[in-house]
């Protein structure tokens, strides 16, 4: 492997309910639980019995706090859970009793602005992503998610992990919506299909400046690990010597996108194991929608096995 970014990057805005101060440093400390909901609500780990039938019926904060055993896996990457809250407060300020919030907050220790992607997830309730950034040099930046449990179900405990933590250079990260980027374009990926060992991630190229914009073939790529170093010896290929995936042909050729148009690409890749050593397991990928353009970092989880293969498809224009 080769040193690439070891940046500090982090994904646009502060994505979270109720968070966006920033301090520096970190503070110590353990998780406990408190009540958001008044005591008359369902208290953490009762089945609520009905839903409030109107946001004027729900319970509504504040409650007592109450320490509760604390959680396991707090702390990844620069991410710590600070505080765990049975209940969550909604957007009218009522109280679901039936739901678990967590407190967080987000350090980066390195020399560029930072754009971190965090999955959360607790036993008995739904996980939350939140995407938290930019986050500067030595600064911390607090949050809160909440996860919600079906009525009905039993609360599984009050145990909240860090799932994973993503950081990219908030230079690089992907802007599906928004400012146009200053480069004039976007460059984001959608969500990955996985069946059968094979992977498949569209990539999307859309003008959103005010000139026409030219690509000619397929995007750049440079597969990056989680120590955010670039992966050397994987192939790069046309999508079909990977998979044949159907649609039009793969055929790479000029294209020109006006104001407004798009563009579609994408990835494909086996998660296939044929020796002991030597599976690529890398988060990162570092996108160039043509030679010489601004670099966009996305994390679509490129589990490669041993294959050492990745097929990408020529730009092609969305209709």
């Amino acid at each position: 492997m080769r040193r690439s970014f070891a940046g500090v990057g982090v994904l646009g805005l502060l994505a979270l309910a109720g968070c966006g101060t920033a301090e520096p440093g970190a503070g110590g400390g353990g998780v406990r639980a408190e009540s958001l909901c008044p005591s008359k609500a369902p208290r953490y780990g009762e089945v609520p019995r009905a839903r409030p039938t109107s946001t004027a019926d729900a319970p509504r904060p504040p409650g007592t706090p109450t320490p509760v055993p604390s959680s396991t896996g707090t702390s990844r990457d620069g991410v710590r859970i600070t505080r765990v809250y049975a209940g969550a407060i909604d957007e009218d300020g009522a109280c679901r009793a039936g739901s678990l919030t967590a407190e967080f907050e987000v350090t980066n220790p390195g020399a560029r602005d930072m754009t971190y992607t965090v999955l959360f997830d607790a036993n008995g309730y739904t996980g939350a992503s939140r995407v938290v950034g930019p986050v500067g040099y030595g600064r911390t930046v607090h949050g809160r998610v909440a996860m919600s449990r079906s009525y009905g179900d039993a609360a599984g405990g009050t145990s909240v992990s860090l799932l994973s933590v993503r950081s990219i250079p908030s230079a690089e990260a992907p802007a599906p919506g928004g400012p146009c980027p200053a480069s004039g374009v976007r460059v984001y990926a959608d969500e990955a299909d996985a069946a059968m060992g094979l992977r498949v991630v569209g990539l999307h190229l859309e003008n959103c400046g005010t000139k026409p914009y030219a690509v000619d073939g397929r995007p750049e790529l440079e597969i990056i690990d989680a120590e955010h170093e670039r992966v050397d010896g994987v192939k790069i290929l046309p999508s079909a010597e990977v998979a044949q995936l159907g649609g039009p042909p793969d055929v790479a050729r000029p294209l020109t996108l006006r104001p407004g148009e798009r563009a579609l690409s994408g990835i494909v890749w086996r998660n296939t194991v044929q020796a002991v050593d030597g599976a690529v397991n890398a988060p990162y990928l570092r996108v160039r929608a043509r030679p010489g353009a601004a670099p966009v970092t996305l994390t679509p989880e490129l589990d490669l096995g041993t294959t050492g293969r990745l097929g990408v498809q020529a730009w092609r224009k969305q209709e």
